[in-house]
Order: C-alpha cells, then sequence, then structure tokens
C-alpha cells in the first residue's frame, strides 16, 4: 500500500475522524434513498406520468448499485482509496442537482443511473477505509459510528421527505445533498489517505459480468414479483436465472486466480455467519420501514406526515441504543446478543403488524421504540462481528463482499415486504371483493409476520457460532 506522508499526530487525528466522515457521506447516501419514495407523487405530477413510471428511476439506481460495487474494491485499490472516494463523492453530488433539474422521465432516470455510480464506489470504499486504518481496538467504536446512518435515515427520510414535499417542492429533496456533499469532500481532501494495492491485481473481467448480471436478475426479479401487476412467472423467471448465474460466478470465484469478490474470506466463521444468517436478519428487519408507512397511511388512514411522526419513536430507540451497544455486547458477548436480540427483533416486528387504529398512542409508540432498539443494536451487532476475525490482509476482500451483501439485502428487504404484502392479499381477496382496495388491514398483520419468522430462522446460525466469538474485538474475556 501506498499511504501519504503524515506526522504520527496528524495521522492519529485524521485516523479518529475517518469513522465520522464516512459516516456522513453514508447518511448523504442513504438519507437520498430513502426520502426519495415520499417525493415520487409530486414528481410524477410533474413529468405528466404515473408513480409506477417514476418508479423505474428507484429501479436504475438500485440495478446500478448492483453492477459496480462488487468492481468497487478493485477500483479503489487501482487508483487509490481517497481518489475513489472522493471522486465517487462528487460523482453521487452532481448527479443529484441532475436528479433535481430533470424535466422528465428519461433524464430522470439517466442522472439516477449517475448517481449509482457514485454511490456503488462511495459507501464500499468508505467502509473499507475505515476498516484498514482502525485497529481491533478501536474497530468496534467505528463500526459502531458508521453504522448509525444505515439505521436512521430509513426512519428520518419518510418524515423530512414529507416535510419537503408538502412546503417546498421536490426539487429540494436532491439539492439537499450539494451542502452535505462539498463539507464531506472538503473532509476526504483532508484527513483521508490515498492507500492502493502495490501489487496491481488485474481485472477479472468474467466475474465482473457474471456477478452483474446474476445480480440484476435477482434483484430485478424479486422487485417485480412485488408489484401488483406483474407476473409471479415472469419475475421467478428472473429469479431462477439470477440464482443460475449466481451460481456459475461463485464457480469462477472459486477458481480463478484473481477472483473479483474473494470467497476466500467465508472461511472465517463470524464473517461467514454475518453474511449468510445476517442478510436473512437485515432482508426481515428492512421490510419494516417499508412496511410501516404503508400500514399507517393505508390501513390506518394518517397522512404521510403524520406517519412520518410515528415513526420517530423508531428512530429515537435507534439513537438510545448508540449509548449502551458497545457496553452491552462487552457484557454478553456477540453470540449472546445476536440470538437475544434477534428474538426481540422479530417479536417486536410481528407486534407492529398487529397495531390497530384503536390502540392506544403509548402503546404504539412503545412497540415502534423498542423495534427501533432491536434493530440498532442488531446492525451493530453484525458489522462489527463481520470483522472480528478477519485478517488485515483480507479486510478489503471482506469489506467488498460485506457491501454486495448489504445492498442486496436492503433491495430484497423492500421486495420481501412488498411481496408478502401481495401474497397477504391475494389470499384474503375474496373476503374484500374484487372491487375493494387492495390492500386492508389484516394483509399487514400477516405481512409483518412473515418478516419476524425470517429473523427468526437466522437464530439457527447465531446459535452455531463459538461462544467466544468476537471477544477478542469487544476485550471481553
Amino acid at each position: 500500500m501506498t499511504i501519504r506522508n503524515l506526522g504520527t499526530g496528524e495521522a492519529a487525528v485524521a485516523n479518529a475522524a475517518l469513522p465520522f466522515i464516512v459516516a456522513a457521506t453514508f447518511f448523504m447516501e442513504y438519507l437520498d434513498t430513502t426520502i426519495i419514495a415520499t417525493a415520487l407523487p409530486q414528481m410524477a405530477r410533474s413529468f405528466s406520468v404515473g408513480p409506477n413510471e417514476v418508479s423505474l428511476g428507484m429501479t436504475a439506481y438500485m440495478l446500478t448499485l448492483a453492477v459496480f460495487i462488487p468492481i468497487s474494491g478493485w477500483i479503489a485499490d487501482r487508483f487509490g482509496s481517497r481518489t475513489v472516494f472522493g471522486g465517487a463523492l462528487i460523482i453521487f453530488t452532481v448527479a443529484s442537482v441532475l436528479c433535481g433539474f430533470s424535466a422528465g422521465i428519461a433524464s430522470f432516470t439517466a442522472a439516477r443511473v449517475l448517481q449509482g455510480i457514485g454511490g456503488a464506489m462511495m459507501v464500499p470504499v468508505g467502509r473499507m477505509i475505515v476498516v484498514r486504518n482502525t485497529d481491533k481496538s478501536r474497530l468496534m467504536q467505528a463500526i459502531s459510528t458508521i453504522t448509525w446512518p444505515a439505521i436512521l435515515a430509513p426512519v428520518v427520510g419518510p418524515t423530512l421527505g414529507g416535510f419537503i414535499t408538502t412546503y417546498a417542492s421536490w426539487h429540494w429533496v436532491f439539492f439537499l445533498n450539494v451542502p452535505f456533499g462539498i463539507l464531506a469532500f472538503i473532509a476526504i481532501a483532508k484527513c483521508v489517505p490515498n492507500q492502493r494495492d502495490a501489487i496491481g491485481r488485474p481485472l477479472d473481467l468474467v466475474g465482473f459480468l457474471l456477478s452483474g448480471a446474476a445480480l440484476i436478475c435477482l434483484l430485478y426479479g424479486t422487485e417485480l414479483a412485488s408489484h401488483p401487476g406483474a407476473s409471479f412467472v415472469y419475475a421467478a423467471g428472473f429469479m431462477l436465472a439470477g440464482v443460475l448465474v449466481g451460481f456459475v460466478a461463485v464457480r469462477h470465484f472459486r477458481t480463478v486466480r484473481n477472483p473479483l469478490l474473494d470467497l476466500t474470506t467465508l472461511r472465517v466463521p463470524t464473517f461467514a455467519a454475518t453474511v449468510y444468517w445476517g442478510s436473512a436478519t437485515r432482508i426481515g428487519i428492512e421490510a419494516v420501514p417499508y412496511l410501516s408507512p404503508l400500514l399507517f397511511q393505508i390501513g390506518f388512514g394518517l397522512s404521510p406526515f403524520h406517519s412520518g411522526l410515528l415513526l420517530l419513536a423508531t428512530a429515537s430507540g435507534n439513537l438510545g441504543m448508540k449509548l449502551f451497544t458497545t457496553r452491552i455486547l462487552r457484557s454478553f458477548g456477540f453470540r449472546t446478543v445476536a440470538i437475544v436480540n434477534s428474538a426481540i427483533a422479530a417479536a417486536f416486528v410481528i407486534g407492529c403488524g398487529w397495531l390497530l387504529p384503536s390502540t392506544a398512542l403509548g402503546v404504539m409508540l412503545v412497540v415502534l421504540f423498542v423495534y427501533g432498539l432491536a434493530r440498532s443494536l442488531q446492525f451493530t451487532t453484525l458489522a462489527t462481528l463481520a470483522y472480528a476475525d478477519v485478517d488485515d490482509d483480507q479486510k478489503a476482500a471482506a469489506s467488498t463482499l460485506w457491501s454486495v451483501a448489504q445492498q442486496m439485502t436492503i433491495g430484497m428487504g423492500i421486495a420481501f415486504g412488498a411481496l408478502s404484502l401481495r401474497i397477504a392479499a391475494s389470499f384474503n381477496r375474496t373476503e374484500y371483493g374484487v372491487e375493494s382496495s387492495l390492500f386492508a388491514l389484516r394483509d399487514f398483520h400477516w405481512a409483518f409476520v412473515a418478516a419476524g419468522l425470517l429473523i427468526l430462522v437466522a437464530i439457527v446460525g447465531y446459535a452455531r457460532l463459538a461462544r467466544d466469538a468476537g471477544n477478542a474485538i469487544a476485550a471481553r474475556r
């Protein structure tokens, strides 16, 4: 690795600032992803199209991330982590401005593709920078810092988006990224080291094409299956194609000399558990930010702004848990926390679905608050445990693979929630009548149950971890 020269004191200050710089860019990216959903109706009217056509921009963004995230690690090693991280931030910010100035669906979709390229480089490379430059004694705190945007943004986004679109216009949803981008770029130029791979690994072009095709088919298929008017057979065909191409990609990565995705990191038990079983947990948990606003707006008849205010209880739980996460992990250990907290998260996810318009406000707030506590603790536990036993020379490869898994679970969490809702509605439709609304309150009950059961399944994997898993990183005997 080649690293720019810094004095001892300056280097220490820069390394301490890295998690906060990366967290700021993560918040910018995650907020943009969640806040846009509330602006879709206003954007549709502005473009003179239907909301489903505007959602093409969201799909294009998601698929672009899926294609370019696997190659982000190789690009950072080739051109330097600071160069790629800063360049990705510029691309993301400029694309945000172009989204705000879009006059039609074609220009908006093109801007979202460009924004997806920036996001695909920004998030994985930022995580890699933090993991590479943080000692294991401080890694738990660093990971906790960079995970709070992923926890907070999905809850704050709908509320902020509803406020902006109600009292300003949808254009400001994207212009909001400009001040964040300018300040973050100044901090990157000052504090981030420009590390690169001295060996210069060749690009695994075949692996890039295979992984991109597999992820596109799988994500597009799951999203398509969630659309009310889409054919299950057509969607299943895409998902099956994604699985088959993914199988070919895995065989390729295991046989080629310099694979784009190094799967040897999955031999580390703690890392494998967070990728495999952690993905099931995150899919179930990520379904809730999609289902909750719909429950409150369709099932309860609340306005978008008022439903967003209810979700602030979840945000309070997310933030409140941050004060105790490190202490809890050091007191009870990763394995115990992962098992017990999964059970708590599953119980309160199911509890969210059984809320009724007649439920007391205090009860609603408690259920949403505890769900926020469990969500925050589980995400930080998984993100920290992932790197507990990974060697320094494998951290870059592990960071890229973790980013791929995380991006998959975000998209599949939303799709899982929508698909569960659609399946529940199809079973209950004869009771409601064909001409009635597509979703009724009972549909949401069973969609939340499905999400909770998926979280419970992951406990099987966490129970197989060693009792002392992650103790070294938690400074625990």
